[in-house]
């Protein structure tokens, strides 16, 4: 049942829509489904959902609360605690007229934490600068979060019914322990019946400084996140009486077997089509690499050069590197142990145990202990694109940047579709974001942005996507 939050709800809106009266001061006059969009995200990046301040089931309620007063059923919707954090789900019945099973529509409620005294202005305070949008979650995934309810709300308030059962699923802790996920993934069965989701937190356009638009990225795959703690221990001892054995050095030596060893390049249909894709636009050495290596993997010429370049080399294999060190208790004491943390990003479709026990072989070293550092990852599949998916989503584009094209590419950071996947439910990052090539958004650092252009141009995004595949046959 979802939990009434009423009073929060009415303070908070009132601080957003002082925001609303600012904005239309300074892009003149708003449409209301502009208006509208613009307080639900001053509203939800005012809540501060980071881990351990416990604000996401508020932030739930309020969700719940808009979508309700749009017209969706109180039944319709759950709220679903899961210890300080929160999931929510909302199913948008259709009439069932295709046939076909429900479409999951993904974001996560929750952020990275940030410090007011590292930031420029409150974090959590939405603001509007220089053409962009600032605050906390404006990028990673409040963004997501806003478009979809404001979709949902304008489709159910302007009486449209789809052919099949639309499904929202938010998370509550996507960034840290993924408990929310897990439990939308694997436990409920009323979501496992899905045909497809789509992610809000991933894929994307770009277009360059003379307005020219490049090929539309979206995310069918994405590389498996997971840390090892490889440890030396031994009995220590005396300073002045040094040992052969020492835990520093032991793991040193380990770690250096580590940098030297490269993987096996991988590749699948999904890298193959965004490396060739990417060629046109990198160019040079590089670019004739990627095009090589798109006709053939094994091409040794193009993964050498691919290889020594730092922005290609880490899509061609599973990647692992030394990121923090911990080692000894005393200065004056030989060290007891010696920790390095090891991450690892690996291609789709390989299994966690199994990049460790490659480790394991690497440093060939038994007094050594290597052991995965978080379970909350998992090996996730690539998954294989859909002619309905794409077809939907290039009549998306198309109405902002016509003949754009869609290449299905890999990521090597990590969403909450790596467990849909693995759940059996293919999953696409398809978010309605079109930003200049190069622009950064600093999701998880500092003074995180959105182009204020990129948020109002992408708010029909999710809206023409659904009516391609859940609305009504035009004869």
């Amino acid at each position: 049942m979802i939990r009434k939050f009423s009073t929060v709800i009415m303070s908070v809106a009132a601080g957003a829509l002082i925001s609303v009266s600012a904005a239309n001061a300074n892009h003149h006059e708003l449409t209301p489904a502009q208006a509208k969009a613009r307080e639900i995200y001053s509203t939800v990046i005012a809540m501060r959902t980071a881990k351990g301040h416990g604000n996401v089931p508020e932030m739930a309620a309020y969700l719940a609360g808009e979508l309700q007063a749009a017209g969706f059923a109180e039944e319709d919707m759950e709220i679903i605690p899961a210890g300080e954090t929160a999931a929510f789900t909302l199913r948008y019945r259709g009439d069932g007229s295709s046939g076909a099973k429900p479409v999951l529509f993904l974001a996560h409620m929750d952020v990275v934490d940030a410090k007011r005294d590292d930031w420029e202005h409150d974090p959590f305070v939405l603001r509007e600068e220089d053409g962009f949008f600032l605050g906390r979650g404006v990028a990673d995934n409040k963004y997501g979060i806003t478009n979809l309810t404001q979709s949902f709300m304008r489709l159910k308030q302007e009486g449209f019914v789809p052919t099949r059962d639309l499904i929202l699923v938010f998370t509550g802790d996507e960034e840290t322990d993924m408990v929310t996920t897990r439990m939308m993934a694997y436990d409920r069965e009323d979501l496992a019946e899905a045909e497809f989701a789509l992610n809000s937190d991933a894929g994307g356009g770009a277009y360059t400084e003379d307005g020219t638009v490049l090929p539309y990225d979206m995310q069918a795959a994405e590389k498996t996140y997971a840390t090892f703690n490889v440890t030396s221990r031994n009995p220590g001892g005396h300073s002045s009486r040094p040992r052969a054995d020492n835990a520093i050095y032991d793991l040193a030596r380990a770690l250096l077997e580590i940098e030297e060893y490269s993987f096996p390049v991988m590749a699948n249909d999904i890298t193959r089509a965004s490396a060739r894709a990417a060629a046109a636009d990198i160019g040079g050495d590089t670019g004739a690499a990627l095009a090589k290596f798109a006709d053939d993997p094994d091409n040794k010429k193009a993964i050498k050069v691919l290889r020594g370049d730092n922005s290609t080399s880490n899509m061609l294999s599973t990647t692992c590197v030394a990121t923090m060190l911990d080692g000894g208790h005393a200065e004056n004491a030989l060290p007891q142990s010696a920790v390095a943390t090891v991450n690892c990003r690996i291609f789709p479709g390989v299994e966690i145990e199994t990049v460790r026990q490659i480790l394991v072989d690497v440093i060939d070293n038994d007094a050594l202990d290597i052991a995965q550092s978080d379970e909350r990852f998992v090996a996730s599949p690539a998954s294989e694109p859909r002619a309905d998916v794409n077809a939907a989503l290039s009549a998306a584009i198309q109405v902002r940047y016509p003949g754009v094209e869609i290449v299905p590419s890999m990521s090597a950071g990590g969403t909450d579709g790596m467990h849909f996947r693995r759940a059996g439910i293919p999953t696409f990052g398809v978010s309605a974001r079109f930003v200049r090539h190069g622009y950064r958004a600093n999701a998880h650092g500092l003074n995180e942005r959105l182009p204020v252009s990129t948020f109002y141009e992408g708010l029909d995004h999710w809206i023409n996507l659904i009516k391609e595949l859940a609305g009504p046959t035009q004869e």
